[in-house]
């Protein structure tokens, strides 16, 4: 019986700690500077929650921007509880880290992908490492009306994101 370091497992929790450990500080004493970020999660995953207009829309992920406006961050230890806005219409959404498949901050070019297995892999197979996107990522994404949006500090609503600049 051979034993192997399941590194990309290993490097999976390491980055959701990390977004554990930022979303943490953002709760405790709001975003410094231009700091923001752009999450993207699978909607459908069986902790997530959202509302059902939400879910209807965004089937398979969703992409929500925690900038101007944002409520009620309340981080654990498996997830984050967030209000956001959705075109004047307060939203409380749960987001596991589990469900997270990139976390973005333009504003310091970071950003973090997380690649899953296919649904026709073994479950036992390891997960493939998370990506670290370069220091030296694309500027900001161009808006796409695909994408959800949250509102900024006078109520309108924000430009709507789409990160497909930052995925292969």
């Amino acid at each position: 019986m051979s034993r192997n370091i399941d590194y990309g497992n290993l490097m999976h929790e390491a980055m959701r700690g990390l977004i554990r450990k930022v979303l943490t500080d953002v709760a405790q004493n709001g975003l410094p500077g231009s700091h923001h970020f752009f999450i993207t999660f699978d909607t459908s995953h069986p902790d997530a929650e959202l509302a059902d207009w939400l879910s209807d829309r965004y089937p398979g992920e969703m992409t929500v921007v925690m900038q101007h406006w944002y409520d009620k961050l309340d981080v654990g230890a498996e997830g984050f509880a967030v209000t956001l806005n959705f075109g004047d219409a307060p939203e409380p959404l749960y987001i596991p880290y589990d469900a997270i498949k990139t976390f973005v901050d333009p504003s310091v070019e970071f950003g973090l992908r997380f690649e899953t297995q296919g649904d026709d892999e073994e479950d036992t197979a390891p997960a493939t490492p998370p990506e670290i996107l370069p220091s030296r990522a694309p500027a900001a994404p161009k808006p796409a009306q695909e994408h959800s949006a949250t509102a900024d500090d006078d109520g309108k609503d924000a430009d709507i994101v789409s990160l497909d600049s930052f995925r292969k």
